[in-house]
Formats: structure tokens, sequence, C-alpha cells
């Protein structure tokens, strides 16, 4: 048995949620290795619906364990209320259930302060951010002031490193960005509150890890956003603040890569982004408002309306050498019926030549044209499929043409978001 890492392969929200809670029905263990509460994974289970932000998308199966890697940037409210809401859904969230690791950074007030501050004074030139905190508790990570959950258990060290960090942030808030200043004491009555509530749930997750690998487990590690988000081989600077490709992995829940056997990249069966930033399939017409509508595209975190456009296999196989995709799981295939034409883009057009690699500066980016493949949609319904022969034949030619351009063979099919609506066709950890 082996080792499974699920990622995306396009700009985020590919459905990673709705994969990883199948492929967690297998595992023994379920480890988030980076983002934040940026991220959403949906989740749709005998109907009703659930949005995890920091807790592993597999603890709605019961007897998994699921942990938070030293990867994450973890907010302790957020945390706090999403085990409160799992826990009214009747969903078993005590400690032998759930860790968090004692190395995760903790985001802070003044982190989200920072973060809608700066986006307000970059006016039209924002990049997005969600205004949760996230990039500012990364710069305060690798600037080494940072706070960890380790930090929730020594109070007066607690204290003393807010205290640094405040008049640092402060500076920043009143006297560059025109907002207002944070208060030391509500902040740390706060979170010694909090730690009173996840002390019992912080452990050393690398070691958790090791012991279960050792023991013959099976464990599942989960990514936030998307290969093309990624800090360093995104978008820059339309991107997230960590590295949400497969080798972060080995950092974010601290395991070595020799434990890493087989990499799941989600791909949409279209393209879509939240958010600025370059899409050069982009589709500004009728066809992409068909597929906001029919995918239901709004963020998980934000609410905000989803860009839409046909899929782009020149960002796909950039996921694919990244990663090291060894399968591909294509998600919403169903959104794409009563589409009369499909396309995909197989390569760009730049400056009169053809490019099949995604350009790492802006401008190139922007004059990208997309060179596209045909081919015939479907009508009918296909909800109820459960093999690939109940698919209409173009559906499955359109399938037949993305392992073709990839190289990387099909694991699955999703063709509806309830569990059930899946084509499986192999298990990622044998």
């Amino acid at each position: 048995m082996g080792n499974v890492v699920v990622i995306g392969t396009q700009w985020g929200d590919e459905g990673k949620g709705k994969v990883v809670d199948l492929m967690a029905e297998k595992a023994d263990l379920i480890v988030r290795f980076q983002g934040g509460n940026n991220a959403g994974h949906t989740l749709v289970v005998k109907g009703i619906k659930t949005i995890c932000h920091l807790i592993p998308s597999g603890i709605l199966h019961d007897a998994k364990k699921c942990l938070i890697g030293n990867g994450v940037v973890v907010d302790p409210e957020v945390l706090i209320q999403e085990i409160d809401s799992l826990r009214d859904k009747g969903v078993d969230l005590n400690p032998g259930r759930l860790s968090l690791s004692e190395k995760a950074h903790l985001i802070m007030p003044y982190h989200r302060a920072l973060d809608v501050a700066r986006e307000a004074v970059k006016g039209q030139s924002k990049i997005g951010t969600t205004g949760r905190g996230i990039g500012p508790c990364y710069e305060d990570k690798v600037a080494r002031i940072g706070i960890r959950a380790l930090d929730l258990l020594e109070t007066d060290v607690l204290e003393e490193k807010i205290r640094i960090n405040l008049e640092e942030k402060n500076f920043l808030l009143t006297r560059f960005l025109n907002a207002e200043a944070l208060e030391l004491r509500p902040i740390v009555d706060a979170y010694l509150d909090m730690a009173a509530i996840l002390v019992p749930y912080i452990s050393d997750v690398s070691v958790e890890i090791d012991a279960a690998i050792r023991g013959g487990k099976k464990i599942l590690f989960e990514g936030a956003q998307g290969t093309h988000l990624d800090i360093d081989h995104g978008t820059y600077p339309y991107v997230t603040s960590s590295n949400p490709i497969s080798g972060a992995a080995c950092a974010g829940a601290g395991v070595g890569p020799d434990k890493l056997h087989h990499i799941a990249g989600i791909v949409k069966a279209y393209t879509t982004r939240v958010g600025a930033g370059p899409f050069p399939t982009e589709l500004l017409d009728e066809t992409g408002d068909y597929l906001q509508q029919r995918g239901a595209e709004f963020g998980a975190t934000t609410g905000r309306r989803r860009r839409c456009g046909w899929l782009d296999l020149v960002a796909v196989n950039n996921a694919v050498r990244l990663n090291g995709l060894t399968s591909l799981a294509m998600t919403k295939l169903d959104v794409l019926t009563g589409l009369k034409t499909l396309k995909i883009c197989v390569a760009y057009e730049l400056d009169g030549k053809r490019i099949s690699y995604v350009p790492a500066g802006l401008k190139e980016m922007s004059r990208c044209v997309p060179v596209y493949e045909d081919f015939p949609g479907w009508k009918e319904e296909i909800s109820g499929a459960r093999e690939m022969s109940e698919l209409p034949a173009a559906a499955g030619e359109y399938l037949k043409r993305i392992e073709k351009i990839t190289g990387v063979s099909l694991s699955l099919v999703s063709v509806g978001p309830g569990r059930e609506q899946t084509i499986e066709l192999m298990d990622p950890f044998r």
C-alpha cells in the first residue's frame, strides 16, 4: 500500500474537497500540508453541504485521523469555529481524531488588519487576497518572528511575542497604511482563551505520521489552492503565499520524499479563476456565463464569482511537470452537458510563435492567444453514470484526448457533487 498526495492542477477550486473525501475512505490518516483558511473545500454527503477551511476533508469519515501540518497557517478562531460547526453536525472532533502541529504558525489579528489595509491602499492594483491574514502570517514565519501553536503552551512567551510584534505592526498600520492601531490586552486575552481549547490538539504531527507509516498505515496528503497559485511557480504576483505543489507535502507535513508514492492531480473539466491575474482561456460571453451558473462557480471561502473559461491543457501540463503527476482526477464533467461544441486549449500563440509552456512574465502571458481543438458536446444527462461505458461517446472522446495530451491516466471522473456521483478507474493507494 502507498501514500497519496492530492493537489490542484489549475488556479484552485478544482474540486479537491470531494476527491479527498472519496480517497479518505481508503486512508488511515489525512494530512493538510499548506495554506490557510483562504481555502475552502466543499463536500456534499447525502445532500448536505459541508465546507472545510482548515480541517482536512476526510474528517467526515468516522474513525479517520486528521492532522494539520506545520506548513499550514492557522487562525485559531476559525479552527475553533470549524470544530464547533462540525460537532453540531454530529462529527466526532475529540483530540484523538484531530491533531494540530506544534510547529504550525498562527494567524493573529494584526495579520488580518495588515492584509485588508494593504489591499485598500493598492486600489485598482490590488492582488485580490481574501483578507484573512494568510500572506502577512507567512511573512512573519520567514522573518522568524512568527507565533507558533507551540507558543500557546507558554503564557509568558505568548504575551511577550505578541507585544513585540504589535509594536511593529501598529507602526505600519497607523503611519504607513492609515489604519487603526490594535490593543495588546484584548489580543492576549482572546488567544489565552483559545489556547485552553486548542492545547489538547497540539502534537508533533511529523512524529505521528512517521509512526503511522511504520505501522503500515495509508496516508493521504491534502493540499489547498492550485499549482498556478504557487508562490514560486504560479502566475506571480497573482498567487497565494505558500507552495501548493506536491513537493511541499514533504516540508509542510514533515516527511521524506520517499514516503510520497502517488500524486493525484485534480483537474476541472473547464478552467476557473478567482480574483485578478492572467487567464488566457477566459470566456466573457454566454458560454462563460453558462459554465459559471451551471457549475455554481462561487468561492467557497469568499463567495466571489469565479471567472470561467475553456480547459487549458498548457496550464495542466505545466502542473504535470511541476508535480510529477501519477494520475488525473477529473471533476465537474457534468457541467459541460448541453454545450454544442467544446474547446480544449492545447498551446498558446505568443507574438506569432506557438508555445507549449506558461510564460513567467505577466506581459508575455497577457499576449498569449489560446490555440484550441474543437470537440462535439453532448446533451445527455451524465450524473447517473458509474462506468465509462455509460457516458456519451462525445464525453468519452473528450476524456481520451485529455489523457493523450497530458500523458497521464485518469483515476476518477466526477459527474456530480455527491460522493456517489463518481466513476472510479483506479485505486491510487495501490
